[in-house]
């Protein structure tokens, strides 16, 4: 030990004291921080307070000779600064004492002032004297057991299909003619239902293990390979395979189901339509039943009345067919025929026109196209009869009389395919985060000194704004989608409308964010992250269309919305507005008091990171929102607006609306998922990263905030700074969370991530 001018006590400081100055920290706040840990410190006696305080003032700092004996002292304890510790400025001070005076305990008022002042390595690395340890990320938590709390109760599946994924058959490559992709994505889905996965959600029976949930975990994994091979999977045995099980019988699964799974039926999905995009209740293809010839007739009726836009159309042989049913004279409504496309030589059958969408932005292994019926007949058994059937003697029954229900209830049953699409999306976003992450964690750039190795791009403070967030989020999302999956999946809830309005609005926002998220890795891995061998390039193609296929994700808003004003109870239609306003002017308007000015400027960390308080902040905007937006429609109406035309006029709120709801719903499901984490220390990072999401969600929505004066201006200047600290105190460990979204080694090509 060699002889100190300072005190144990004082010499703790020294570190963070030279950082505060060289770095300026002494704003009013900053030095508040500083001086209150320093109260705090039982370790200080009240001399050693007085001289730490003296060093604190802005109108007398402290001297360069001052300065100069804290660097001396610095460079003299030989201590070596470790990057990757969790806190290392604090353990840093705790080895210049070691070096000093002998081991000492770690001081977590340091630690306090670390956190708060949001001090970083590339801040005083280069201030120090000292050798650094780089090593860029932190081993305080284990990648395997944050993967194993994600995959969850699909973790044997998941293992089995990674493994399975390693076959060449898989090797990522780069393909610039269509034709040569399609069939390359073609044998990809024939391998993985030669496998047993095609099957994988349908009963045993016919080849499955009724595994829904197991089969959305590796429709996510399959956009780690590619997002052509995902898409061409969901289309065939989830959409086309889907609807058999789903809206068909037990003859049509006798016939159909086991062959889908097997590959050895290839079907499409025709629902869209080019002049009814989003609008499925409006669609023209007409399906007119003939009692005379026992079939069912389908008809395009008009130019742009054909299906477009229908994945696997040009290696489909049958196609289940949404159309208006006719029975008698009368429209039924949507219902689903399964309608033969192709002969056993592949070639296209008499009154159907089939053509190529061509390229496309993304997605090109997968074979889009447009679908013209010319009066095609197919038997009557084709109906897919669930829940409307056509009977011997030619009637139309139905154990669901409301039309609307029967159309909604229809619809409700593949709900399961706009899951698996945010799932796509979300693994689409995982994908490019790793690959974003661990560039910045390699690539260094820029200091103010070319004798000092440059600074990773993870530690400028505004890759760390700019990325760290969207992994917060992505873990929020996955645990919302498996839960979603999971209500979805439970048989003992028939009634798919709840959970239906749920996911409409979560699709929505986690496409939304999947979309900015990978333009947001394209962006900071500069030019490289624009190259084609580097995945990005191909993410931001592929899922660009997720957006807006599986229902346009400002329609589902909008559906979302109405859900939230109906109560989840009925369909949300003039007949029904007065007692829906009723019930919703009784339950929100003694909810809506002033918030109490206390808590709208209320700062302290305890209180921002605080679950209630994420809570409450969530509600209150759902709340607020659904109640004025109930008002507004109500006033419309008043004046003798038709109902639709009222829902028009304020469509910009229900999207806001639907926004909020959603936003609040994965928030509460995730903070749900964090209370079944047993390990305390994994549990407090989950915490961590919700307490991000919930921050970065309220700070992008603070315009609103303040407006309704449920935060002021120092809470909101607070949150900015508790998300920039939160960025701050993930850094060390942004290795472990990408590599917890557990994406196997084999598929992360792109050399920037190597």
């Amino acid at each position: 030990m060699k002889k100190q001018l300072y005190t144990v006590g004082i010499l703790q400081y020294i570190p963070f004291f030279y950082v505060i100055w060289s770095d300026d920290l002494v704003s009013t706040s900053e030095v508040n921080v500083v001086e209150k840990a320093i109260d705090l410190d039982n370790s200080l006696n009240n001399k050693e307070k007085q001289l730490l305080k003296s060093w604190l003032a802005t109108d007398n700092p402290p001297t360069n000779d001052e300065f100069k004996k804290w660097k001396q002292t610095i460079s003299g304890s030989h201590t070596k600064l470790v990057e990757s510790e969790t806190y290392p400025l604090s353990t840093f001070s705790q080895r210049v004492i070691a070096h000093y005076y002998g081991n000492s305990d770690f001081n977590d008022h340091l630690k306090h002032i670390e956190i708060n002042l949001g001090i970083q390595p590339n801040h005083y690395n280069h201030l120090f004297e000292v050798e650094v340890d780089h090593n860029p990320s932190s081993d305080l938590y284990s990648s395997e057991e944050i993967s194993t709390l994600l995959k969850g109760e699909h973790a044997e599946v998941l293992d089995n299909f990674q493994e399975l994924i390693k076959d060449p058959i898989f090797k990522w490559d780069i393909h610039r003619n269509k034709e040569d992709y399609r069939q390359s994505v073609l044998k990809q889905v024939v391998f993985l239902a030669e496998q047993g996965y095609g099957a994988m959600a349908y009963p045993k029976t016919y080849g499955g293990t009724n595994n829904m949930r197991g089969y959305a975990s590796i429709f996510e994994n399959l956009m780690f390979v590619d997002g052509s091979l995902a898409i061409k999977f969901g289309v065939q045995f989830g959409l086309f395979g889907g609807s058999v099980q789903k809206l068909g019988t037990k003859p049509h699964h006798d016939k159909y189901l086991t062959k889908t799974g097997q590959a050895d039926l290839l079907g499409c999905f025709a629902m869209t339509e080019t002049g009814h995009g989003s609008n499925v209740r409006g669609i023209k293809t007409t399906a007119t039943y003939d009692k005379k010839s026992d079939t069912i007739t389908i008809h395009t009726p008009g130019k742009n009345d054909n299906k477009e836009y229908i994945g696997n159309a040009l290696h489909s042989t049958i196609a289940t067919v949404f159309a208006q049913l006719i029975v008698n004279g009368k429209n039924e409504g949507v219902h689903a025929i399964l309608v033969p496309l192709r002969n056993e030589k592949h070639e296209v059958l008499e009154g159907i026109r089939i053509e190529d969408n061509g390229y496309k932005l993304g997605l090109n292994g997968v074979d889009n196209g447009k679908i013209w019926f010319n009066q095609v007949k197919v038997p009557r058994t084709n109906l897919l009869n669930k829940y409307g059937t056509i009977t011997d003697d030619g009637s139309y029954i139905s154990d669901i009389k409301n039309p609307n229900k029967r159309f909604f209830t229809m619809l409700g049953t593949l709900v399961g395919g706009r899951i698996c699409v945010a799932r796509a999306g979300l693994g689409g976003a995982k994908m490019a985060l790793t690959i974003a992450i661990k560039h910045a964690l390699k690539r260094r750039q820029f200091n103010d000194s070319i004798k000092i190795q440059e600074d990773l791009l993870m530690d400028y403070p505004t890759h760390q704004l700019r990325l760290t967030p969207l992994v917060a989020s992505a873990y929020v999302y996955h645990a919302t989608l498996e839960k979603m999956m999971a209500v979805y999946c439970d048989e003992s809830q028939p009634d798919k409308r709840k959970v239906e309005t749920e996911v409409a609005g979560l699709k929505s926002v986690i496409t939304w964010y999947a979309n900015n998220t990978i333009q947001e890795c394209r962006e900071a891995c500069g030019g490289k992250g624009y190259l084609l061998e580097n995945r990005i390039a191909d993410l931001k193609g592929d899922v660009d269309i997720f957006t807006t296929f599986e229902g346009d994700n400002n329609v589902l808003l909008q559906l979302a919305a109405k859900g939230v004003l109906s109560d989840f109870k009925s369909e949300f239609n003039s007949a029904g507005f007065s007692s829906v306003l009723k019930l919703l002017s009784q339950q929100l308007s003694d909810k809506l008091a002033t918030v109490n000015p206390l808590y709208s400027n209320k700062i302290d960390p305890e209180h921002l990171y605080d679950p209630r308080f994420h809570k409450h902040a969530f509600e209150y905007r759902t709340r607020r929102l659904t109640y004025t937006l109930a008002m507004r429609i109500r006033d419309y109406i008043k004046k003798g607006i038709p109902s639709y035309q009222a829902f028009l006029k304020v469509q910009t709120h229900l999207l806001a609306l639907g926004k909020a709801y959603s936003i609040q719903l994965a928030y509460t499901t995730y903070v749900d998922f964090t209370e079944t984490i047993a390990n305390e220390k994994n549990k407090f990072l989950f915490q961590k990263l919700g307490n991000l999401y919930a921050l970065s969600e309220i700070r992008k929505d603070s315009s609103w905030y303040l407006e309704q004066g449920y935060i002021g201006s120092t809470k909101s200047k607070a949150i900015r700074q508790r998300v920039e600290r939160l960025c701050t105190e993930i850094r060390p460990h942004m290795n472990v969370l990408v590599d917890g979204f557990g994406i196997p080694e084999h598929c992360m090509t792109a050399p920037i991530a190597s």
